[in-house]
């Protein structure tokens, strides 16, 4: 069993900035792309940014040049950097991953439960 364990979420002003951090652990052999979605009240859920295992990234456009994904290999863990926020941006952000499970269990993608990001106008 893989568990991912999102952190970092809170409450902020506009223009402020949060980073947000994504720990997964459990039965991992390696982890492939990671990323980022997230969820506003009466919205669908909606991809913010993703990660390769080699570091190429992806980001949604409302977001390009204020986020920056990133992680740590080592830690099992990915990042979203957050700068100018905006109260658009308010949301419940969810930590997703592609993992090959280890003792051959094949690959699985993960979810975490979600950390909120209230941005305050």
């Amino acid at each position: 069993q893989v568990q991912l364990v999102e952190s970092g979420g809170g409450l902020v002003q506009a223009g402020g900035s949060l980073r947000l951090s994504c720990a997964a652990s459990g039965s991992i052999f390696r982890i492939d792309a990671m990323g980022w979605y997230r969820q506003a009240p009466g919205k669908q859920r909606e991809l913010v940014a993703d990660i390769t295992r080699r570091g190429s990234t992806n980001y949604a456009d409302s977001v390009k040049a204020r986020f920056t994904i990133s992680r740590d290999n080592a830690r099992n863990t990915v990042y979203l950097q957050m700068n100018s926020l905006k109260p658009e941006d308010t949301a419940v952000y969810y930590c997703n991953a592609d993992v090959q499970v280890a003792g051959g269990g094949g690959g699985m993608n993960y979810w975490g439960k979600g950390t909120l990001v209230t941005v305050s106008s």
